[in-house]
């Protein structure tokens, strides 16, 4: 797996591929169907399959701490997208000189200079470029030009309704992990390293451990009853709070277990 930040960072070796273009907040199922098609076409040329994304994601770009929280930080984004046959990542610095460029110029620099693709996979409410004003029949008036394919996939559903992050999200926030699950096709996680704090824990006879948050909006928050599973396989019922610790003076989220 090659994690590439920016376009500055392509070379020769990254150029030539099939890719797709998107957030993938949290790699859920209607993300993995357009993994699945970008996999047989990779396999079909004998090219790698190459994700693009951005950081920040453009809505936090734009709206700051009013955007959506996300399923998944990036580091973890990267592991789930190679889990599902990702070969190469680009990650793109949203920023003002991305934001302005065009369509058209976007495809240029990002698509045929910087990748050289040879076909391109998108979701079917894919829009780039200025004010969102590129499209998929740009994509295909390009892709004729220069020789390269575009596709986009059909709406992924579970229960009649569209796969997305935003109803990913919605779920968690109720509570409604069984169905969250069946969207991302697995458990919803979070993940961190656990650190020495404070042990205040210790001195009631409750040890805790720590996992700090990156300090974005929280997707879930709460106190849950869960099983702890320890590296040597012993498990022990336990009591997880996810959020603040206004107690010890902590102003970033954390995963207390």
């Amino acid at each position: 797996m090659h994690v590439i930040r920016g376009l500055h960072n392509l070379t020769a070796s990254h150029r030539g591929c099939v890719a797709t273009i998107g957030n993938f907040d949290g790699v859920h199922r209607g993300h993995q169907a357009i993994l699945q098609q970008c996999r047989e076409h990779a396999a079909r040329l004998n090219v790698p399959l190459t994700v693009v994304v951005f950081e920040p994601q453009p809505r936090e770009f734009f709206a700051g701490d009013q955007a959506p929280p996300r399923l998944t930080r990036l580091r973890e984004k990267v592991r789930l997208l190679r889990d599902h046959g990702a070969e190469q990542v680009l990650c793109l610095p949203f920023n003002d000189a991305l934001r302005s460029l065009t369509g058209r110029e976007f495809i240029d620099q990002v698509l045929i200079d910087g990748l050289g693709v040879k076909h391109l996979v998108v979701g079917d409410d894919f829009r780039f470029g200025c004010d969102r004003r590129g499209d998929f029949s740009l994509l295909e008036a390009v892709g004729r030009t220069h020789g390269f394919g575009v596709e986009h996939t059909r709406t992924f559903k579970v229960d009649d309704e569209r796969v997305s992050s935003t109803r990913v999200r919605t779920l968690l926030a109720s509570g409604n992990f069984e169905v969250a699950a069946r969207l991302l096709g697995r458990p919803y996680s979070l993940h961190g390293r656990v650190v020495r704090d404070q042990q205040l824990g210790r001195t009631i006879g409750v040890p805790t451990a720590n996992l700090p948050l990156l300090p974005q909006p929280l997707t879930l928050r709460g106190v849950f009853a869960v099983v702890a599973e320890l590296a040597n396989g012993e498990r022990h019922p336990a009591v997880a709070n996810v959020g603040f610790r206004p107690t010890v003076g902590s102003k970033r989220p954390t995963l207390e277990v």
